[in-house]
């Protein structure tokens, strides 16, 4: 699919996000720079850590209002960047250019569903490159929306497993991704795609982390008899499901749900939690600091 350009308004920008160990002067530096380029800055967000000392900040600048070319306003900041702090950790993207995604998926497709309706509706800031799956029952929905399909059936035994993953990422790394979407994919990523895609790799599990990490979490809810159940959106690490959260959302259940309820109910809950956190990722307004996150909305 070619990425389609949104049209030249206030909603073509340039977002930067910037962090670095607080100190003062920063905010009043970027302010004059963006002024110096004739930036209009049309949103901005800030937020230091008082426990760690670490400053974060998003800014949103109307692109028609910069007197150079992208590239050049990049390079210029580059040295802003390098004076602030030795540490500082910066992005500078032009949200013209949509985003790409792939998403890999096994059986349910609710996810799956509401992303591409999402995308359909051009109601959602990315492209869909392609889908992955480790069954075929979600294929007709992809190729419905003129994406494509791969097929990568996943064997139990672990050497079959590694051959899997490697033939997954290597469809994933052609289409170099912007976000490589875990729509209840149901496989345990290896250690080494958590960090070559990390920060990119963006998983939905239906707990209200931490509670009830691993698999058939509704079970264990409905063991512990709890009275609310949720959904977690979260960057994956080699840590199962405990990579820095997201988005979350929870929802009340009662005595009287099976785990079948609780599933069924829970549905509402991941889609929407997964939505909103790869918006969020999209937009550039996830920082990730440790385990944590900054999401500056």
């Amino acid at each position: 699919m070619t990425p389609v350009a949104l049209p030249e308004s206030d909603e073509h920008q340039y977002i930067l996000t910037l962090s670095c160990q607080d100190t003062t002067g920063i905010v009043a530096r970027i302010s004059a720079f963006i002024e110096e380029m004739g930036g209009w800055i049309v949103e901005a967000d800030y937020f230091t850590d008082a426990q760690s000392g670490w400053f974060f900040t998003r800014q949103a600048v109307r692109a028609s209002s910069i007197s150079v070319s992208f590239a050049e306003f990049k390079a210029r900041f580059e040295e802003v960047a390098d004076s602030i702090a030795a540490n500082v950790q910066w992005r500078l993207y032009d949200n013209s250019l949509r985003k790409k995604a792939v998403i890999l998926v096994s059986k349910e497709g609710h996810c799956l569903h509401d992303l591409l309706g999402r995308v359909a509706q051009n109601d959602y800031p990315m492209d869909v490159v392609a889908v992955i799956g480790n069954h075929e029952n979600l294929r007709p929905i992809a190729e419905a929306h003129g994406i494509e399909y791969h097929y990568v059936p996943f064997p139990k035994d672990a050497v079959g497993k590694r051959k899997s993953f490697d033939e997954v990422a290597e469809l994933v790394n052609a289409h170099e991704p912007d976000a490589i979407v875990l729509a209840r994919f149901m496989q345990i990523l290896p250690a080494d795609l958590c960090e070559m895609w990390a920060g990119r790799a963006i998983n939905i599990h239906h707990s209200f982390l931490p509670s009830f990490m691993g698999a058939r979490p509704y079970h264990q809810a409905y063991q512990r008899g709890v009275k609310l159940i949720g959904a977690t959106c979260h960057y994956a690490t080699s840590d199962l499901d405990d990579g820095p959260i997201i988005e979350q959302d929870v929802i009340r259940i009662s005595h009287k749900d099976t785990p079948a309820d609780m599933q069924r109910k829970g549905r509402d809950a991941e889609q929407q939690v997964l939505a909103r956190g790869l918006r969020f990722h999209l937009e550039d307004r996830v920082l990730i600091h440790g385990n944590h996150t900054v999401v500056l909305v």
